[in-house]
C-alpha cells in the first residue's frame, strides 16, 4: 500500500508492536510540547506574568472549540485504521477523500465561528480585565489558525492508521524547530508581544500539515489508483461522522469542564492563573506521551478490529498498561526532584506566590499521573473499536470532576481544588471506560482467537 516503511498492528508481539509504533508517536509529541514550553517560557521572560496569564487563560477556550475538530480529526483515522487492517485500500481511498470533505467543511465553519464570539467567550469566563486585550490578540489568530490544525491532524491520522508514525513525527520535529525560532523572531527581535507568540504556532502548524499533505500525495502510494474514489459518499461520510463526530463531542465534553474550571482560576486572581499556566504547561510535558501511546492504541486496536483479532485487542490492552503504569512511576520521580527549577525556568522573575501555586501544583497531580495514563488506553481502546459515544459518555465524568473542583476552589478560596480537578476528571472518566471495556471485551470472548 506504501513505497514507505508502514506496519501491520494485526500481527507480532502487541507489546512490542505498541512500544514500536508509539515510541515516534511519544518523540512527536514531547518535541511539540518543547516548542509550546518554549513558547511559554519566552512569553513569561520577554513579556511578563500578565502575557503569560492572559495566553494562560485562553487555554480552555483552545481546548473546547479546536479540541471538538481535533478530536474529529482523530475519529476519521478510526475507519481508516480498520480499512487497514481489513487490507480493503479502495475502503481506505474512499474514507479519506470523504474526510477531506468532511474536514473542509468543519475548518470553515469553526474559523469563522470562533473568531466572531472569542471576546464574548473571554468574558464568559470571567478573564479579568486587566488581561482581556493581550487575550483576545493571542485567541483570535489561534482561531484563524484552526485550518492549519485540521490539516496536520487529518494527514498524519491517516499515515498513522497505515502504520506509518514516523513520517508524522519527523515533520512535527521540523515545526517544531521553526515555532520556537519565530517564537524569538517575533518576540525577541521584532517584538509582536502575544500577537507574535500566536503567528508562530500558527505559521509551524500549517509547515507540518502541507509537508503530510506532500508525503501522502507524492510519496506513499496511500492515494494512487483513486479515479471514482474521490467523489462524496454519503455511506462513508456517515461512517466516518458515526465515530469522528462523537470524538470530537467528547473533546468539547470534556473542554466545558476545563472551561468552568478556568473560570474558578480567573476568579483567584493572575497570581492564580500565572501558577497553574506554568504547572500545567509543565504537567502536559509528561502527561501527553501517555496521550501519544494512547493514540498508539487507538490505531492497534483499529487495525485488529477491522481484522478482526480480538484476542490481541485484549493483549494489547494489557501491555499498553504496563507501558503507562511504569512511566507514570518515572514521570513522579522527575518531577519530584524538579518541579522547583521547571516553574523557576517557565515564570522567571515572575512573583513569589505564583511560583509557589505552581510547585504546589505540580506536586499534588504528578502523585495521580496514573489515572490519566490508565484513562488514555482504555478510552482508546473503545474508539478503535469503533465505541465512541462511549467516549463522549466519559467526557461527562471530566465535566464533573473539573466543575465540582473549581467550584470548591472558589467557595473556599483555596488553590487545592485546582491541583484536583483533573485527576478527578481523569478518575471518573476512568471508571466509566475501564466499566464499557469490560462489558463489549466479554461479548467476543466466544469469538475464536484465529477464526477470521
Amino acid at each position: 500500500m506504501s513505497r514507505n516503511s508502514t506496519m501491520d498492528l494485526t500481527t507480532g508481539h502487541p507489546l512490542k508492536q505498541l512500544l514500536f509504533f508509539s515510541l515516534p508517536l511519544v518523540a512527536g509529541t514531547l518535541f511539540q510540547q518543547f516548542y509550546s514550553f518554549a513558547d511559554t517560557v519566552m512569553v513569561g521572560r520577554f513579556l511578563g506574568e500578565s502575557a503569560l496569564a492572559a495566553v494562560g487563560t485562553t487555554y480552555s477556550l483552545h481546548f473546547l472549540t479546536l479540541g471538538f475538530v481535533l478530536g474529529a480529526c482523530a475519529g476519521f483515522g478510526i475507519p481508516l485504521a480498520q480499512a487497514v487492517g481489513a487490507k480493503d485500500h479502495d475502503e481506505f481511498r474512499r474514507y479519506f477523500w470523504n474526510g477531506v470533505w468532511l474536514c473542509c467543511l468543519l475548518g470553515v465553519a469553526f474559523t469563522a465561528l470562533t473568531y466572531a464570539f472569542a471576546v464574548p467567550m473571554l468574558r464568559l469566563i470571567h478573564t479579568p480585565e486587566e488581561i482581556l486585550p493581550q487575550a483576545a490578540s493571542y485567541i483570535r489568530i489561534i482561531f484563524l489558525g484552526i485550518p492549519a490544525s485540521i490539516l496536520y491532524n487529518f494527514c498524519a491520522g491517516a499515515l498513522r492508521a497505515a502504520g506509518d508514525s514516523r513520517r508524522p513525527t519527523l515533520f512535527l520535529l521540523v515545526s517544531s524547530f521553526l515555532n520556537i525560532v519565530l517564537d524569538y523572531l517575533l518576540l525577541a527581535v521584532f517584538p509582536l508581544g502575544v500577537v507574535g507568540a500566536a503567528l508562530a504556532t500558527v505559521a509551524s502548524q500549517l509547515v507540518s500539515g502541507l509537508l503530510n499533505l506532500y508525503w501522502l500525495a507524492c510519496k506513499t502510494d496511500l492515494l494512487q489508483s483513486c479515479a471514482g474514489l474521490r467523489g462524496f459518499s454519503r455511506r462513508h461520510a456517515a461512517a466516518l461522522c458515526r465515530v469522528g463526530l462523537p470524538m470530537g463531542f467528547e473533546y468539547s465534553v470534556s473542554a466545558i469542564g476545563a472551561v468552568l474550571l478556568q473560570s474558578a482560576i480567573n476568579a483567584l486572581g493572575t497570581a492564580a492563573i500565572a501558577g497553574q499556566t506554568a504547572g500545567d504547561k509543565i504537567r502536559q510535558m509528561f502527561t501527553l506521551p501517555m496521550e501519544s501511546v494512547g493514540m498508539g492504541m487507538a490505531t492497534f486496536v483499529g487495525q485488529n478490529e477491522g481484522a478482526r483479532r480480538y484476542d490481541r485487542i485484549r493483549q494489547g490492552i494489557r501491555d499498553g498498561l504496563i507501558i503507562q503504569w511504569i512511566y507514570c512511576i518515572a514521570a513522579w520521580v522527575i518531577l519530584f526532584f524538579g518541579k522547583t527549577a521547571f516553574t523557576q525556568l517557565v515564570l522567571g522573575e515572575a512573583s513569589d506566590q505564583a511560583a509557589a501555586l505552581s510547585v504546589e501544583y505540580l506536586t499534588v497531580i504528578s502523585c495521580l499521573f496514573c489515572f490519566h495514563g490508565s484513562l488514555m488506553i482504555l478510552r482508546n481502546t473503545l474508539q478503535g473499536m469503533g465505541y465512541s459515544l462511549h467516549a463522549v459518555l466519559s467526557g461527562v465524568g471530566e465535566l464533573i470532576g473539573r466543575a465540582v473542583c473549581g467550584w470548591a476552589a472558589v467557595s473556599s478560596s483555596s488553590f487545592l481544588g485546582i491541583c484536583l480537578a483533573n485527576p478527578a476528571a481523569w478518575a471518573l472518566a476512568l471508571a466509566y471506560c475501564t466499566g464499557m471495556t469490560i462489558h463489549f471485551l466479554k461479548q467476543r470472548q466466544t469469538q475464536p482467537a484465529e477464526a477470521f
